[in-house]
């Protein structure tokens, strides 16, 4: 795949998504070891490192999709490749990443190809609203916190289905919207990069609408969002150990974020795991 632009979306709006995380990368790769999304804590008392935590996240997003060994599954919005690697890794399944950064994407090759898996996980620069990739490819698709910067929701969901067999599954991972009313959460997405913070119905109808059927919807909210002193922590443990690598401003500007992310609390933001499967007729 050749393009790297976002269906619905402007050159310049997919340029600045795509800077975004290419400039976020090598605290990313550091900080959460490529798992470039949020983790999951039992409760207060949990003491599992933030990595770890990540990928349990990414273990109940592949367990929404009951992925069997042999299964094709699409990654889309794949960040540093960490999250695919585990996939193929854990469930023996062959990935296909799709990402709009660059530098992302290189990376996500470079940890295919150390990891010995170049053969099984592969990743694309690409619009993961135009994909060009053949119809009915895809036993599975997983988009953990990538749905929100696409323009055009209902368009990229039917560029999904279209590569998905008959049967197929499709799980997304995306913040949402409780207790915080639509100004408010509009707001809250424009200042991280995101179009939109949807409730969890207000992802059911697109779904319906680009042809899925939902199956399943698990509210995660305190397990997630909830946690996020645990964010904070896991930046001072490091703290010294990131500035020697990106300097001190760098490692206050990434808790700064984190503090102003995390600040709403779970009873106004919540963490869903949506599972659809496209009809087999």
């Amino acid at each position: 795949m050749e393009s790297a632009t976002t269906t619905g979306g402007t050159p310049q709006e997919t340029d600045a998504i795509a800077d975004m995380f290419d400039e976020s990368s090598d605290m990313s790769e550091v900080f959460n070891d490529g798992q470039v999304h949020l983790s999951y804590w039992y409760d207060e008392e949990d003491e599992a490192p933030l990595i770890e935590a990540a990928q349990r996240l990414t273990r109940k997003v592949a367990d929404s999709l009951g992925l069997r060994e042999g299964d094709r599954v699409l990654d889309v919005g794949c960040g540093l490749g960490a999250p695919a690697l585990q996939l193929a890794t854990e469930y023996g399944v062959r990935v296909t990443g799709v990402n709009i950064s660059p530098r992302q994407v290189a990376e996500a090759r470079a940890r295919a190809r150390k990891a010995g898996l170049a053969d099984q996980v592969d990743f694309h620069l690409g619009d993961y609203g135009s994909l060009d990739l053949p119809d009915d490819s895809f036993d599975a698709v997983v988009a953990m916190e990538s749905l929100v910067y696409v323009a055009d929701l209902g368009h990229t969901l039917g560029s999904l289905r279209r590569v998905m067999r008959p049967g197929a599954r499709l799980s997304l991972a995306e913040p949402t919207r409780e207790g915080l009313g639509v100004v408010a959460a509009a707001g809250f997405a424009a200042d991280f990069g995101a179009k939109w913070l949807l409730s969890v119905e207000d992802w059911l109808g697109p779904l319906r609408e680009a042809g899925f059927e939902p199956m399943e919807y698990l509210q995660c909210g305190p397990r997630v969002f909830g946690m996020g002193p645990k964010y904070l922590h896991a930046v001072d443990v490091r703290r010294e150990e990131l500035a020697a690598r990106f300097g001190g401003a760098a490692v206050d500007e990434l808790r700064g974020t984190l503090e102003t992310f995390f600040a709403p609390g779970a009873s106004r933001i919540g963490y869903a795991i949506i599972t659809a499967r496209k009809p087999r007729d």
